[in-house]
């Protein structure tokens, strides 16, 4: 046991080595798991709460300011926690499935949710992602450490008065056990449905390391309590358990989807070895280290290290697993699509309208091997349900539009993680542009019909039309990417149809994308910043810009690089005003876009946040150094008000950690990374295949945006785009910054990314 641990020392020694700063301050430690919590319906400032978690965990845990079946799990401004949960949750704009909670309370025992909510200071708080804690104002002290299925609490109670635990079974079905003698518990909650109406189910056991004083059952519907029950099963039945008074417990608990005995197997096998929760704290701060210490950043503030661990954090959690082990280590998992096991792996909780721009491309240069796993998956969701995921959580909803799956696979494809066949794939792709799904508008393609017949969605027949048209046309042109790249002209020439059909929504007399009627009309009373109609979560000014494949064709759609820079431009300079159009009045996303006030720019959601980039392929690269960067620097922190809007499953920080490199994914589905502004004077990234690539950037600082000169591997680099394989082969990108443009480098037409109409 000693040359163990000796060796876990070890170990954890050398994950600080290589996960710490220049300064030995390892990554986990700039982390705040605060970041966005202080959000509200009315303004989202990322819409998180604090996550305990490791890497792409199948489970999370956070404090729970918000009722039970509150989207808002954690709100900063809140001063009362009622329950510290397992949690699953997106968005605060989604129900959480799965869900349990613990709460201590002191003195009387109370099982009321509003009633035992006790109050907290921010003062009191820890919150890392491995490590969180809280001392309540009644002086309980609330800790938690996690590993992929479960968690590690300790409840230290005061000297005097009564020590209980409540669980709590969460707004649906439950069962709860109670072993007194083993000193655990077992049981199950049920709560929210998959798509065929189905409740979820997770099985979970915990082992206390304190015997019981008393024990019993409750249910939260009447909040009635059962003394001496060891078993309840209904709605929303949970238990407590009476500690002796000023005891220390320490709670090891894990879950599965797939039975009871995997859950003795989950917290067998993830935290027997733990004997205090120092040891499954000190095991996750190393996993984090090394996970995070894979991207190392020099130079810059504190502040922006801060900021953009934060965002790498917080990038890391999406998709989730959704698999375990059994044992004999072999991977197998339910399936929420057809309530089976399977062998295998498989992937949730993502909505791909989100993060098929950033979050995805960024898995794919850190995780290729997990990446490839989450292909397989993919298509395997697809032949469980009989149609791709577009949004997973945990079975397929359907939510927003698009089917970007085929935007992940071809993806991925491009860059060499060839993990699934290309002909199911395609094949499945083909049957979601062909058909609509049972469940919301992206299962399967809303308007598909009228999109093949009439080259686009027309309004107001088929809701948000046009940003529907232009999504679709990404898709199909995805598709074709990836039927040319395999060989197949029968899907080649299917998608090659439709892939410009952006042009069929622009309207020349305006410059803008525009709602049409079916009979080719324009719909009428046009105003730009006009919100919804035939545009999602925003307006005109922000969805021109939706041709990802194709920024060449949308030039040569507005006149050329002179006129297309100038309406770039204009996206800055016009006012910041709000017409709520459809909506009816102020949504949030609104509200976050004239608080930033960078006219109609409205980064706190996915239509224009590639837009800073589009100036690399109309030969003024310089501005999109400028832009990248003032977005940075204004509209992200490290603080509860750190984003500037919804965070969205990783999306929003990975564009933030993908610019911070100094480049961006413009067009998934190609190679290639569209060139920003780097914010460290150097950037060292340790790639999974053990080789490193170096990001130099002398003289970078605050006002040094521009770059000046570009070598990649000691040889003169001036294109305005990376590819992968130049990534993942390793070597050293080194720039030259000023705090003026240099007007001549990236201005050719070599030096553009890749258009269609190139």
């Amino acid at each position: 046991m000693r040359l163990n641990r000796f060796f876990f020392f070890l170990l954890l020694l050398q994950f600080s080595v290589i996960g710490s700063t220049a300064k030995g301050k390892d990554p986990v430690e700039y982390v705040n798991t605060l970041q966005g919590t202080n959000s509200k319906h009315e303004l989202t400032r990322g819409n998180t709460y604090p996550t305990t978690a490791l890497p792409f965990a199948m489970h999370t845990w956070t404090p729970q300011t918000g009722r039970n079946g509150d989207g808002w799990k954690y709100q900063f401004f809140k001063t009362t926690i009622r329950g510290f949960q397992q949690a699953h949750q997106c968005s605060s704009w989604t129900t959480d499935y799965c869900v349990f909670s613990f709460m201590p309370v002191t003195g009387k025992l109370v099982v009321n949710e509003n009633e035992r909510a006790t109050g907290f200071k921010h003062e009191n708080e820890i919150a890392k992602p491995h490590y969180y804690k809280v001392k309540l104002d009644n002086g309980i002290v609330t800790e938690m450490s996690p590993t992929e299925r479960g968690a590690h609490l300790r409840f230290s109670f005061p000297k005097t008065g009564a020590s209980y635990l409540v669980l709590d079974g969460y707004t649906g079905f439950s069962g709860i056990k109670i072993w007194p003698k083993e000193q655990k518990i077992t049981g199950y909650v049920k709560n929210n449905k998959d798509n065929r109406g189905n409740l979820i189910k997770s099985y979970f056991e915990i082992h206390f390391d304190k015997p019981f004083k008393a024990y019993g059952t409750w249910e939260n519907r009447n909040n009635s309590i059962s003394e001496n029950a060891t078993e309840g099963e209904g709605g929303g039945i949970g238990a407590y358990i009476q500690f002796k008074n000023g005891e220390i417990v320490q709670a090891k608990v894990a879950s599965s989807y797939i039975s009871a005995e995997q859950a003795t197997l989950n917290v067998t096998r993830e935290l027997a070895t733990h004997k205090t929760l120092d040891d499954t704290k000190a095991a996750a701060a190393a996993i984090w280290n090394k996970h995070l210490g894979r991207i190392l950043v020099e130079g810059g503030t504190e502040e922006q290290k801060a900021t953009f661990y934060s965002c790498f954090f917080r990038a890391s959690l999406f998709s989730r697993q959704f698999y375990e082990y059994d044992k004999d280590g072999n991977p197998y998992y339910f399936s929420p699509y057809d309530g089976k096991i399977h062998k295998g792996y498989m992937f949730t909780d993502t909505g791909f309208w989100d993060t098929f721009r950033a979050q995805f491309p960024l898995n794919a240069l850190m995780y290729p091997t997990m990446h490839g796993r989450y292909m397989q998956a993919l298509l395997d969701a697809q032949e469980q349900c009989g149609w791709l995921p577009s949004w997973s959580f945990p079975g397929e909803a359907g939510s927003m539009i698009g089917n970007h799956a085929i935007s992940l696979l071809a993806d991925a494809w491009a860059k060499g993680i060839r993990t699934f066949d290309p002909q199911k794939a395609l094949k499945a792709y083909l049957n979601e542009a062909t058909n609509k799904g049972p469940w919301g508008p992206a299962n399967g393609r809303d308007g598909w019909k009228q999109y093949y017949q009439l080259g686009y969605a027309p309004y107001p027949e088929v809701r948000e039309a046009t940003a529907k048209t232009l999504e679709y046309a990404y898709d199909d042109f995805c598709g074709y990417q990836l039927a040319k790249a395999t060989g197949n002209t029968f899907y080649q020439n299917i998608f090659a149809r439709q892939m410009y059909n952006y042009k069929n929504v622009y309207d020349p007399s305006t410059n803008f994308m525009r709602g049409r009627k079916a009979n080719g009309e324009w719909a009428p009373n046009f105003d730009p910043v006009e919100w919804g109609g035939p545009f999602t979560e925003g307006n005109a000014w922000h969805w021109v810009w939706s041709v990802f494949h194709d920024v060449q064709g949308l030039i040569n759609l507005m006149g050329g690089n002179k006129n297309f820079n100038a309406k770039l431009d204009s996206v800055f300079s016009v006012p910041n005003t709000v017409n709520v159009g459809s909506y009816g009045g102020m949504i949030h996303e609104m509200t976050e876009m004239v608080m930033a006030n960078m006219g109609q720019y409205a980064h706190g959601n996915q239509p224009i946040q590639h837009m800073v980039y589009l100036y690399n392929y109309s030969g003024e690269p310089w501005k999109a150094q400028y832009h990248a960067r003032n977005v940075m620097e204004k509209l992200y922190d490290a603080t509860e008000n750190g984003y500037p809007g919804d965070e969205d499953q990783g999306q929003t920080s990975s564009w933030y950690v993908l610019s911070a490199l100094g480049f961006y994914s413009v067009c998934p589905g190609t190679d290639q990374y569209v060139m920003g502004s780097p914010v460290f004077q150097k950037t060292t990234i340790t790639l999974e295949n053990g080789k490193q690539f170096v990001i130099e950037a002398k003289n970078n600082n605050k006002e040094s945006v521009y770059i000046q000169s570009a070598t990649l591997n000691g040889k003169s680099f001036d294109q305005n785009w990376i590819t992968y394989a130049d990534i993942m082969n390793g070597g050293t990108l080194q720039l030259v910054m000023d705090s003026k443009p240099e007007l001549k480098r990236g201005v050719s037409d070599n030096s553009k990314p890749f258009s269609l109409s190139k």
